[in-house]
């Protein structure tokens, strides 16, 4: 991890699987669009490592997010700052796993071409020093932050959700250098000096 690397604290607490992380590949999502490169995953498991049930109604059928253990579930600030975007309006809409997943993935550029809303869903974003964090899919009407509020480590932003481009509950974490994301740069980032890899799971 570089050296200019900005160091956050995990933004929640319980059990949390780890995926698309930049430990094991840069872009981490397979795209720069949006100043993605360093982003990472993190979606909320229970003691067995399952988000939720996978019956065989998952293989066929998109899931109300209400079914997943992590839908509502806190996210809290990674870094002390101000809040200079917020978004909170979209509709969680249902997960997508097993058949559906696949019909999904084929609007992805649909969504994308759409821009960062589309993708982002409903979202917090945190300016500290000279980087901003985004924290992308939360649940509709949860974020508990204004524009232009300060806000502190651990402080609730709002509630894990479905909104956005997801297939099921989980958290985005992205730091970029501006604003503006269509130009800004990904900037890199840790957790508590460590970066951990798709798979981990992480038990706070």
């Amino acid at each position: 991890m570089s050296a200019e690397a900005l160091d956050l604290v995990y933004p929640f607490t319980g059990r949390w699987l780890v995926q698309n992380s930049p430990a094991d590949q840069v872009p981490s999502h397979g795209t720069t669009r949006f100043a993605t490169s360093y982003a990472i995953d993190f979606v909320p498991v229970d003691a067995s490592g399952r988000s939720a049930v996978f019956g065989l109604g998952s293989l066929f059928r998109p899931e109300p997010p209400e079914q997943f253990i992590g839908f509502g579930r806190s996210v809290l600030a990674p870094v002390a700052g101000v809040v200079v975007a917020v978004h909170d309006s979209a509709t969680d809409h249902p997960a997508y796993r097993g058949l559906p997943s696949l019909g999904y993935a084929m609007t992805q550029r649909r969504r994308a071409d759409a821009g960062w809303l589309a993708l982002a869903g409903n979202h917090i974003m945190i300016r500290t020093g000279t980087a901003v964090v985004a924290l992308c899919h939360l649940q509709q009407g949860s974020v508990q932050f204004q524009v232009g509020q300060t806000v502190q480590i651990g402080e609730k932003l709002g509630r894990c959700g479905n909104s956005g481009n997801s297939t099921e509950p989980h958290l985005h974490v992205q730091a970029i250098s501006s604003l503006d994301i269509a130009r800004a740069d990904a900037v890199p980032i840790r957790f508590s000096g460590t970066l951990p890899p798709a798979g981990d799971i992480v038990d706070l």
